[in-house]
């Protein structure tokens, strides 16, 4: 069943009361509504300020952070940056989560404060209501340390990016990483 990944996550945050999103090459693929390649894993994002009620919501899983690659213990600390990366374990189960920054108004890269954009549209739904990131903005993080799946993700959804979504994503791109190859693939 296509998404099944996607819907078995969607079962688990039912009860969260935050916002939540799939990221990653699961949101490129929920927004064209297909699976376009295989997933190893699954990756969601939350806004940072919401990271103590997920922990709680999730209080019977094992959660380690990442910092500088290394997997530590989480213990009762408010994580700020640059600790951007959870993961979450179960018997069964288990979740890489995406800390995202915020001002309350605004959506905020991590790797440069510079770029934005507004949370009234920051999260967008599938039809059958399932979260996700916008294209544009997982294509920003995939721009920096590019691998050949994140060029697969680029090619099967640039074709389908409005021209506002384009437009947003070159100029992010040229900011982040002006010399990126992208740039001439979204001319």
């Amino acid at each position: 069943m296509a998404f099944e990944k996607c819907k078995q996550i969607n079962e688990l945050m039912a009860g969260f009361n935050k916002d939540w999103f799939f990221a990653g090459g699961w949101a490129i693929d929920l927004f064209l509504g297909k699976e376009t390649r295989d997933h190893h894993d699954v990756e969601i994002g939350i806004y940072r300020k919401d990271q103590v009620e997920l922990k709680r919501y999730l209080s019977t899983w094992d959660f380690r952070k990442v910092v500088h690659g290394e997997f530590l213990i989480w213990g009762d600390e408010f994580l700020e940056l640059p600790v951007h990366e959870v993961h979450a374990k179960k018997a069964g189960g288990d979740l890489e989560v995406l800390l995202n920054e915020t001002d309350g108004e605004s959506w905020i890269f991590r790797r440069d404060r510079r770029i934005t954009s507004p949370l009234e549209s920051f999260i967008r739904f599938t039809e059958a209501g399932l979260p996700y990131l916008p294209p544009e903005i997982v294509l920003l993080y995939k721009a920096k340390n590019t691998r050949d799946k994140d060029h697969m993700d680029l090619m099967s959804v640039k074709e389908a990016l409005e021209s506002d979504q384009l437009r947003w994503l070159k100029q992010a791109i040229s900011i982040h990483e002006p010399t990126h190859e992208w740039l001439q693939v979204l001319k």
